[in-house]
């Protein structure tokens, strides 16, 4: 890797010739990079033990040992669509960029509480990535080495 990259985005491996567009941030004041969907798709009406529809985005990102990036739901998804992201919020850790898996490609993880089907179109914004840093307790000890992706650090 390149000692001079501190933070960012790329197209994830098995998405390089589809016209994936990188976040970028609507304002100069905007904490949040919008993210498109990767492809079309349509995400059902939820029900009773429906799993969450997950939009592919086609990026990853590589970031500081001491940042994440938070994956959030842009405000006029829940309003206009009935969409809701299913875990609230989506924490990206550092070591999850081009982790063995699936490379690092982020997914966002919808249901759909309205009474139709939504559609979503590739390029269509569905949700904000926000970098953001953290810290650990006095006592901390984790010294694990991440060795998947989605879902892994508890397998």
């Amino acid at each position: 890797e390149n000692s001079m990259k501190i933070r960012g985005f790329e197209i994830a491996k098995g998405f390089e010739n589809q016209d994936i567009r990188l976040p970028e941030r609507s304002t100069k004041h905007s904490a949040g990079y919008d993210v498109e969907a990767a492809q079309d798709c349509v995400i059902e009406p939820f029900q009773l033990g429906m799993k969450p529809f997950l939009v592919e985005t086609g990026i990853k990102a590589y970031m500081q040992e001491d940042e994440f990036l938070m994956l959030c739901n842009r405000s006029s998804n829940p309003f206009k669509k009935g969409l809701v992201m299913a875990n609230s919020v989506g924490i990206i850790d550092a070591d999850y960029y081009s982790n063995p898996d699936n490379d690092g490609a982020m997914k966002f993880a919808f249901y759909n509480f309205g009474d139709k089907p939504v559609f979503i179109k590739k390029h269509e914004r569905i949700g904000q990535a926000i970098f953001m840093k953290y810290s650990t307790s006095d006592d901390d000890k984790a010294e694990k080495i991440r060795d998947g992706g989605f879902g892994s650090t508890n397998r």
